[in-house]
């Protein structure tokens, strides 16, 4: 059956992404920004795709990952991509875009959008991305209230809650291993360290916590974080890493390349060898799922 199959469903998303986690070795979970981008990690064989903040906000509004998005337009993207794909998707979800009460309405959106799982950060709104310098982290306190309220607001007792801090480069590494204690006993599923910039810094959010909760690599391309090799990540017992913007990174140098191609020759005949063809690129969108569902129905 092809990836995204108009007529199918994803199987129990969440339960899946559960046992995914549980399973041995460590998930790997390549970014997503948008549909398409989704359906290709599915079709590379990937049990799981992750949809970043970073190309999101990237591919939506060609911007920074400094929250200019709204939580809608978040929601949004992810609806898109949990419709494309069969595999379970986790979604950013940002800080939940405001208090305690607006991460119940992120929640149920999330919910309803069909999302497997999202992580909440403890950031100041608004929200920086987690490898860039200047963020503020709001209190221990609230953010222990917005988790509780996160895990009060979801229907399915399945659907993961990962709580994100960013409290390393603000506070020391100590106070993100506090922080990430209190929000395991608030209510979190799964924890995540975000940016810590030594592998000894790695190293002891592993020993420290792997034993209270699953735990989130989060292997930021060219980012703050050493580039750790999965088998040393697996050592040390991470259960799921995110790869968050290789794919979009990818992408902007393709495009650049063909588009240099087209100005320099003014046609992209040149660059075509190393592009999918026409038929075999409407064949990866499921053009032939369309034809074969236009014979089925026809009257």
């Amino acid at each position: 059956m092809p990836v995204g199959n108009l007529l199918s469903g994803p199987t129990a998303p969440r339960a899946r992404l559960r046992e995914l986690l549980a399973a041995p070795g460590t998930l790997v979970a390549p970014g997503a920004y948008d549909a398409l981008s989704a359906r290709l990690v599915e079709q590379a064989g990937f049990d799981v795709v992750y949809m970043t903040g970073f190309g999101t906000t990237a591919s939506l509004v060609g911007r920074p990952d400094v929250g200019l998005l709204t939580g809608t337009e978040m929601v949004d993207n992810a609806r898109r991509i949990v419709a494309a794909v069969d595999v379970p998707v986790i979604a950013d979800a940002d800080t939940g875009y405001g208090n305690a009460l607006n991460v119940v309405r992120t929640v149920q959106l999330h919910e309803q959008a069909g999302v497997a799982g999202i992580h909440l950060e403890d950031q100041v709104l608004p929200k920086k991305c987690g490898h860039m310098s200047g963020k503020a982290v709001i209190g221990v306190e609230e953010m222990v209230g917005k988790i509780r309220a996160a895990v009060a607001a979801r229907h399915d007792p399945d659907f993961l809650l990962i709580a994100r801090t960013d409290a390393a480069a603000v506070e020391g590494i100590d106070a993100a291993l506090d922080r990430a204690r209190a929000y395991a006993a608030a209510g979190a599923d799964v924890l995540f360290v975000e940016a810590p910039t030594s592998e000894d810094d790695i190293e002891r959010v592993a020993v420290e916590l792997r034993d209270t909760a699953p735990l989130v690599f989060n292997w930021a391309e060219g980012g703050r974080t050493p580039p750790l090799s999965l088998d040393r990540i697996h050592e040390l017992g991470y259960s799921l890493v995110l790869y968050p913007i290789g794919t979009l990174l990818a992408a902007t140098a393709g495009i650049r390349a063909f588009l240099q191609t087209l100005h320099r020759d003014g046609t992209p005949a040149a660059a075509l060898p190393d592009l999918p063809t026409f038929d075999g690129f409407t064949e990866l969108i499921g053009l032939p799922e369309i034809h074969e569902l236009e014979h089925r129905f026809r009257a």
